[in-house]
């Protein structure tokens, strides 16, 4: 059934008052979106979106009054609009799993990032599936919705349809927009078409339209921000701007008794609610990475054997590099790069969009797909609020960092990470794993497969380093373990150390004497959810932390950090790091006179 015109705008303005009820009872909310976007939000989900198939996106998330009225009136299960706001009931901005929410915006260009990705991950499921994305001038204004656009463009995705709430108006006054978006979107490879945002018959006009471009289609939509408000078309529509008098006025005039008669008949068509996906668990079988201990490796080496092998066996991931897929070793002979329009293989070049990467694997992972993205960790600042978002969502995607501290050496400070590390630590419900050896590599990978409910980052190593051996049967998903014993019932001093830094624990735990132990902490997270006990029977004596990182952060379990508080320098690798204090005898110094004898 195709609602026409008169329908539709009962529909809306019944949109219009639930979002407007809801904003009421919140005392809290942003009423333009609703009255200037009712319309166009009203015709997708009425007339376009097919619930088994298509998804649909609000970038603009501090529209999501209009959002959950559009999803509670077609049927979907959702707590009443008046906990919106609320403690335990919807959420200020859309979060995903939320049943009709595909993807946790707000932050703008977010979305349309997610949006690039859920339309990707259709296009590798072999759905014929569509992807909606109603998008604010703030949204394209932010730098992660231009990687993306390009980032689709490119991908030739032509599933996804971005519609632009045209107001002209941010909270400062009129939008900084670019002078001629059309002409920006053309030029990334998009299809574009203008319409008036609130006449019905062109918005389906122009969605019907959509679906037979070959090209992802970029719909500018013109409309009025607080549209029939005494604030129309001015910033203070955008957000609480109006009197809650005239908000109550409002939703009274607006409330439509046919509005609410065909949304109750249109929720009836369709099943109520919404299902997570499954996220599928590679079977690691008996991969694993063998090495000679005789022989040094960097990290990013023994990952990406570990990964080519995963891939050879047949694991169901969607790997990826901000174009550095060989630096990063993600980039095997067991991987095959999806081509643009053609949607075959499972590795993708981002290009250098590192935002943009974090934000499509989002939208990916919330499609069911495994996503491994990668780059060097110093640029993980580029795309922390799209993995900020994934810890949020509780999304399994998994970030490979390499190049992982000031060993990168003659690239000098710019490329040589310091505080991103212990950064990424911060972040809730993320993993993070910095791995020393093989084993601790397998068991890395292994780990972040197996967790489908948060993001895993493992971070690697550019410099080949002494290969320590892991004791056998030890439990790595304690986050610790000692992996030199001081071979003494109560060690003096106990050195902990992460990746790169292991071995150089070693050879200082070795010339301060046989009573101190050297601990492996592959995983800061895990270790600091152990019992009292075994943190205790790990860490004994006098507690030193060494890790070419910032340092303030291991004072939690050390008395004394050896760490990397300064940019770094510009030189050879190693004479960077003994520059900043990585150095066997100087540390040995340092130390005697606090472990005592």
């Amino acid at each position: 059934m195709r609602y026409d015109s008169k329908q539709l705008q009962a529909m809306s303005n019944a949109v219009r008052s639930a979002a407007l009820d809801a904003i009421i009872s919140a005392r809290s909310g942003h009423v333009g979106i609703v009255l200037g976007a009712a319309d166009i939000v009203t015709d997708i989900f009425a007339n376009f979106l097919h619930r088994d198939a298509d998804k649909f996106v609000l970038s603009a998330g501090h529209g999501s009054a209009l959002l959950y009225a559009v999803l509670k009136l077609s049927g979907y299960e959702l707590p009443e609009l008046a906990s919106f706001r609320k403690i335990g009931g919807l959420p200020g901005h859309p979060e995903f799993g939320i049943p009709g929410v595909y993807a946790t915006t707000g932050p703008l260009g977010q979305g349309i990032g997610n949006a690039a990705g859920l339309a990707l991950a259709t296009k590798l499921q072999k759905s014929e599936g569509r992807v909606y994305c109603l998008c604010s001038d703030g949204d394209l204004m932010e730098g992660v919705a231009q990687e993306s656009i390009a980032f689709a463009g490119r991908y030739k995705l032509n599933n996804l349809i971005v519609i632009w709430d045209d107001n002209g108006i941010s909270i400062d006054g009129v939008a900084q927009t670019d002078i001629d978006i059309p002409m920006r979107m053309e030029a990334a490879g998009w299809h574009v078409m203008s319409i008036d945002g609130h006449d019905f018959s062109l918005i389906s006009g122009a969605l019907a339209d959509a679906a037979t471009c070959d090209a992802p289609v970029f719909i500018q939509a013109r409309t009025t921000i607080g549209r029939n408000s005494s604030a129309a078309g001015t910033p203070r529509a955008h957000g609480l701007g109006l009197p809650i008098k005239e908000l109550q006025d409002l939703a009274t005039n607006f409330h439509s008794d046919l509005g609410m008669e065909l949304w109750n008949e249109f929720a009836d068509m369709y099943p109520r609610g919404g299902v997570l996906p499954a996220w599928p668990v590679p079977d690691m079988g008996d991969i694993n990475v063998t090495w000679d201990t005789n022989t040094d490796a960097s990290t990013r080496e023994l990952s990406g054997h570990f990964l080519d092998r995963l891939m050879a066996s047949g694991a169901n991931l969607i790997v990826g590099s901000a174009d550095l897929g060989g630096s990063t070793n993600v980039k095997g002979e067991s991987v095959q790069e999806i081509a643009p329009g053609e949607f075959i293989g499972n590795y993708i070049n981002y290009g250098v969009r590192e935002h943009a990467m974090a934000a499509v694997m989002n939208g990916m992972a919330a499609a069911g797909l495994r996503p491994v993205g990668s780059t060097f960790l110093v640029f993980s600042d580029y795309m922390r609020p799209s993995m900020r978002l994934a810890a949020l969502s509780g999304l399994p995607v998994i970030y490979i960092f390499t190049h992982d501290s000031i060993a990168v050496g003659e690239d000098g400070p710019t490329h040589q990470p310091i505080e991103q590390l212990p950064s990424l630590r911060l972040m809730p419900d993320l993993n993070v794993f910095r791995p020393c050896n093989g084993v601790e590599i397998a068991s890395a990978w292994t780990m972040a497969l197996s967790d489908t409910s948060r993001p895993s980052c493992i971070v690697l190593s550019r410099q080949k380093i002494c290969q320590v051996a892991t004791p056998d049967n030890v439990d790595l998903a304690r986050g610790a373990y000692v992996i030199h014993s001081a071979g003494v019932r109560r060690a003096r001093a106990t050195i902990i150390a992460t990746g790169s830094e292991v071995p150089l624990a070693v050879d200082v735990a070795k010339k301060l004497g046989t009573d101190v132990r050297v601990v492996s902490m592959p995983c800061v997270s895990q270790f600091r959810a152990q019992s009292t006990e075994y943190k205790q029977e790990i860490l004994q004596g006098y507690v030193v932390a060494i890790e070419a990182a910032a340092s303030a952060a291991w004072f939690e379990f050390a008395d004394a950090v050896v760490g990397v508080d300064t940019f770094g320098a510009s030189g050879d690798g190693a004479a960077v790091y003994a520059k900043c204090g990585f150095d066997v005898d100087a540390i040995v110094s340092a130390l005697k006179s606090k472990i005592g004898k």
